[in-house]
């Protein structure tokens, strides 16, 4: 409690910022309970039956659906359902369990995504096809999320090798790659995956605009996780390298299996503020026809029984992107605590 309170007023600068903030939480914080929790009204068929000095939540009520599932259909919605929980299951599994952590990481990593698409597309085994137009809301978010990460790590740890590489063509071609993906506007690049892409297939050649945007954020990103995975590389001594390969491992071995793993280790605080930052920019797939949260709560906004509450949405998308976001940074500190036993410990 000394420590806090000395950070606090431990300077007269300090003391006026804090008692500046606590102001300012006075002013802002009472208003808004009173608006969102003590005036608000949470049935209802439309704005008429909301108070006018209240918060709306009836219209989340009606809309909750809309807003985690998108269009897909009511009937087939369990599917969703299943690849959410086993998504969980399988990363709470990854994270927690005492044993057959790596089990579940290599389903995690290969059947999830694979089960994933042949029960959400459907076609086959007798489930009815969901064209990917009708998918959107949270579920969108998640779906874009894990797939482009799931592809961008790879590539990232290919062009951080590549950037290192002693051959000319592999180090300056990685350079290029992550030069020209890092110094391009995200949206400018979406939007170039929309009207460019079209004009250098065949004719009659169409792609899917979530395949667009897959492919389009998962190179995207995968620039920025090279160059984190390249700072923890350089943060390796040179003489794991050098130590293995006096064991007799070939380079590309001792790369794989010594130095990748440490590097990685390193890196962990930067990847996850990637898969956040990806998370919250998986928003602007909107531009390729698709609709995720905010999409959708953009269009039931137009809706003339619910006008005007766009406080109400924007503060429930806010909301539903700080606990996913909050839980991201703690499956990373989890893995950051799990890598640090584990080099203190190899027996683990």
């Amino acid at each position: 409690m000394t420590a806090t309170l000395r950070a606090l007023f431990g300077t007269p600068l300090n003391a006026v910022l804090t008692l500046v903030m606590l102001g300012l939480f006075w002013l802002a914080i009472p208003p808004f309970v009173e608006w969102a929790f003590a005036h608000a009204t949470w049935d209802g068929l439309s704005r008429k039956a909301c108070a006018p000095d209240g918060a709306c939540w009836a219209f989340v009520r009606a809309r909750f659906a809309l807003f985690i599932y998108g269009r897909y259909p009511l009937e087939e919605r369990w599917r969703v359902d299943v690849v959410l929980v086993t998504l969980a299951v399988l990363a709470l599994g990854a994270l927690f369990a005492p044993r057959g952590r790596g089990w579940c990481l290599g389903l995690l990593m290969t059947v999830l995504p694979i089960g994933g698409a042949v029960l959400l597309t459907g076609g086959v085994f007798g489930l009815a096809p969901v064209a990917t137009g009708d998918w959107g809301g949270l579920m969108l978010n998640v779906v874009i999320t894990f797939i482009a990460v799931l592809i961008s790590l790879p590539i990232g740890v290919a062009l951080a090798f590549g950037r290192q590489s002693e051959l000319p063509v592999v180090r300056w071609f990685s350079i290029t790659f992550i030069e020209v993906w890092r110094g391009s506007p995200l949206l400018a690049v979406l939007f170039m995956g929309l009207i460019m892409l079209p004009m250098f297939l065949p004719n009659g050649v169409t792609v899917d605009n979530l395949v667009r945007a897959v492919v389009v954020l998962s190179l995207f990103e995968s620039a920025y996780m090279a160059e984190t995975i390249r700072g923890g590389l350089q943060g390796i001594p040179k003489g794991q390298t050098e130590a293995a390969l006096a064991l007799g491992m070939h380079k590309g071995i001792a790369q794989a299996l010594v130095v990748l793993p440490q590097a990685m280790r390193l890196a962990i605080p930067g990847i996850i503020n990637i898969v956040v930052d990806l998370f919250k920019d998986t928003t602007l797939v909107s531009i390729v026809g698709l609709f995720d949260l905010m999409g959708v709560i953009n269009q039931s906004l137009k809706d003339p029984n619910w006008l005007g509450l766009a406080m109400e949405g924007y503060t429930f998308a806010v909301v539903l992107f700080f606990f996913a976001c909050l839980l991201i940074s703690l499956a990373g500190q989890t893995l950051e605590r799990r890598f640090g036993s584990a080099s203190r410990n190899p027996r683990r």
